[in-house]
């Protein structure tokens, strides 16, 4: 079976797990605390900007979301998302578990608006009930979406304009980042997401790292505390280094930006495959995802030697599906992919 279901089935880079064995034996303070964290935290400062950010690093992509939001909000506050949006499908109601309700926003390819924002926001403090009513008090989104969309930077400012006017924080899940950043329509960089956002998190789970996702908070506000909410939701690494040595690997020579462009390189390649089948896709991702729609018996056909993520039904005799590639994903394997497409 070739898998294309996700984009963190296999390990970790070969330098990644080169640069653990070599420093296995070094003795480290913990926690986070060590030297291969701080010239992680430092190269990733250089990487936006070299503007006053506070970098911390936490374990997967769920842990990351509902803590940050849990220390951004009071008890009273929701966080405004696209119903799409991860955390709103499929993080097992993790936000609403830390006490705050997702706040969806309609959206048909992932993406919120800042007119939404205002909109909703505006709804809320204009209706009489309103205390009764969950307060909007940030806005989450992802680069790139839940369905493989990009953020153009004229959105993105236009999303951060809005919430610096009604005083939300923007925070940007960047569990995919690299593949966003590296992809051949994406306008967005490093220093812009870290401008025009109050809090990201740049994913590392999914792009080439064994585990972990390194949190980038700008606005001040938002720091105070902040590693106590990682400790009280179990994010504080005894053994830190491990965390440390992974993003300071991925951000040495590039690395990160390196294998997050294959990735989308070999994506591409389905696409146009799937396009020239003339098959119909469901989003027009730029990047690792992609959604075509399969007559049925062809994705039963396909079934048969690859895995890959069924999406929706279409209609009675259509389903969108997704294929994800990875910084791992071998040539050989989307080229033979490729031609079972062909022969459909």
């Amino acid at each position: 079976m070739i898998r294309f279901e996700c984009d963190y089935l296999e390990g970790a880079h070969p330098l990644i797990l080169k640069r653990m064995e070599e420093t296995n034996f070094e003795q480290t303070a913990g926690y986070g605390e060590d030297a291969f964290c701080a010239s992680a935290k430092e190269k990733i400062r250089k990487l936006c900007g070299g503007i006053d950010v506070e970098v911390h690093f936490l374990v997967g992509g769920t842990q990351t979301n509902f803590t940050v939001i849990s220390a951004a909000l009071r008890p009273h506050q929701g966080v405004l998302a696209a119903v799409t949006g991860h955390i709103n499908v499929h993080e097992t109601g993790a936000v609403e578990a830390v006490g705050h309700k997702v706040l969806a926003l309609p959206s048909e390819d992932g993406k919120i608006r800042a007119s939404q924002v205002r909109m909703a926001y505006e709804a809320h403090w204009n209706d009489k009930d309103h205390e009764h009513m969950v307060q909007p008090g940030m806005v989450y989104i992802s680069h790139p979406t839940e369905n493989g969309t990009l953020y153009s930077k004229e959105e993105l400012q236009a999303l951060h304009e809005v919430c610096q006017e009604l005083s939300l924080p923007l925070f940007l899940d960047g569990a995919r980042m690299g593949y966003g950043l590296m992809s051949e329509a994406g306008t967005l960089t490093l220093k812009d997401i870290a401008k025009f956002t109050d809090v990201f998190y740049i994913g590392g789970t999914k792009v080439g790292a064994l585990f972990g996702e390194a949190v980038v908070i700008a606005n001040p506000l938002l720091r105070k505390d902040f590693r106590y909410f990682i400790k009280q939701n179990g994010g504080m690494l005894a053994k830190g280094r491990l965390l440390g040595i992974q993003f300071d690997t991925l951000f040495t020579d590039g690395l990160y930006f390196e294998i997050a462009k294959q990735a989308d390189a070999l994506a591409m390649r389905l696409k146009d495959a799937f396009v020239k089948k003339g098959y119909r896709l469901r989003y027009d991702s730029y990047t690792n995802q992609q959604f075509p729609i399969l007559p049925n018996d062809h994705m039963e056909k396909l079934k048969e030697k690859y895995s890959f993520a069924f999406w929706e039904e279409v209609d009675a005799s259509h389903s969108a599906v997704r294929f994800c590639t990875s910084w791992a994903t071998k040539e050989a394997a989307v080229d033979e992919l490729i031609r079972d497409i062909e022969a459909l």
